[in-house]
């Protein structure tokens, strides 16, 4: 596994993610001592978008649904 020091790993970052993504991982090191290792992720987190597509229904009314019930709360019932 390759090694850099810091100063390296800030100067050729880009280069040394590509290499990581590659299956090259490598180790970042202060003085000769590793400090941290860096390798590609190899799990991608679930996609959660649409995970209930056509799973419930919504009625055409739905944004009118208790307008009437509503305006009541706020404005007190009607008077007979």
């Amino acid at each position: 596994m390759k090694t850099v020091n810091i100063h390296d790993a800030k100067t050729h970052l880009s280069r040394l993610i590509d290499a990581a993504t590659k299956g090259e991982p490598f180790v970042i090191a202060r003085a000769g001592k590793p400090l941290v290792k860096v390798e590609a992720l190899t799990e991608t987190p679930p996609r959660r978008v649409g995970f209930l597509a056509g799973a419930a229904n919504v009625p055409d009314d739905f944004d009118t649904m208790g307008a009437d019930e509503i305006a009541e709360m706020f404005n007190g019932t009607p008077d007979p």
